[in-house]
């Protein structure tokens, strides 16, 4: 099942699916609308979260964001408002703690983004390109993105 919203203009906006569930520390997080709300910030021009595994919590969200053009903060600057701002819309629950900021995000033809593919580079597993993949280039920029992050 998907989920989204229509703006006030009528127009429906398919965010994520439904069952793209996060789990941390027992807790299950919707990465839809954690990336709903990162979107809402207003900084962000695109976003996808997948689960970063982690020792303790099993899951921690990750967001990997597309700034939009113009913003003159620092990427800290930004993280620090974002991270407020999903704590204020979805709960300390969400244990949104972290972003990387991309230039773009890896996209398929007809759109979607690769979050299983995404997900295994996160967590640093093999992964395969699939050929539908627009710009397979991206996700070298996003390895690099996530080593200097790390």
């Amino acid at each position: 099942m998907d989920a989204g919203y229509m703006d006030e203009e009528g127009y429906v906006y398919v965010m994520s699916r439904v069952d793209d569930v996060i789990n941390v520390a027992g807790h299950r997080i919707s990465a839809g609308a954690i990336e709903e709300s990162v979107l809402s910030h207003g900084t962000v021009e695109d976003c996808a979260v997948v689960g970063k595994e982690d020792p303790l919590k099993g899951h921690v969200p990750l967001a990997i964001c597309v700034l939009k053009k113009g913003i003159n903060a620092t990427e800290k600057q930004v993280l620090e408002e974002i991270v407020k701002h999903v704590r204020q819309s979805i709960g300390p629950v969400a244990a949104f703690r972290n972003a990387v900021f991309v230039k773009q995000l890896p996209k398929t033809r007809s759109g979607k983004i690769p979050r299983s593919i995404l997900s295994a580079l996160v967590n640093g597993k093999a992964y395969k390109i699939t050929p539908t993949i627009e710009d397979p280039s991206i996700f070298g920029h996003i390895e690099e993105v996530l080593k200097k992050a790390s």
